[in-house]
């Protein structure tokens, strides 16, 4: 069986679908942010397979991984301090519970 785009593009969309529903199901604040995690690495799969597949010249798609992967954990590290200094005021991790922002 031969590994085409398709396959690729597949994975992506299901670790895409996985973080989606992750993100939208879940009460717990940490496991909304691996949901989160999980839909920019679908993402950023599509990105490389089209940079492969598609732009053999210059791969900016593999640039703009590269660029999104720094941007998710930049974005991880800030959400993860918003949530502990929540959790030091309400002393939760139930998303329900900061309904104030």
């Amino acid at each position: 069986m031969a590994v085409t785009v398709y396959s690729y593009l597949f994975i992506g969309l299901i670790l895409f679908l996985i973080g989606l529903a992750g993100s939208v199901l879940v009460k717990n604040v940490i496991k909304v942010l691996i949901s989160i995690e999980f839909m920019l690495l679908g993402v950023n799969i599509n990105f490389v397979t089209f940079a492969v597949f598609c732009d053999n010249i210059s791969l900016d798609g593999c640039i703009l991984t590269l660029f999104y992967t720094g941007l998710g954990a930049v974005e991880l590290a800030v959400a993860l301090y918003i949530f502990y200094l929540m959790f030091k005021k309400k002393g939760d991790d139930d998303i329900e519970r900061y309904g104030e922002l």
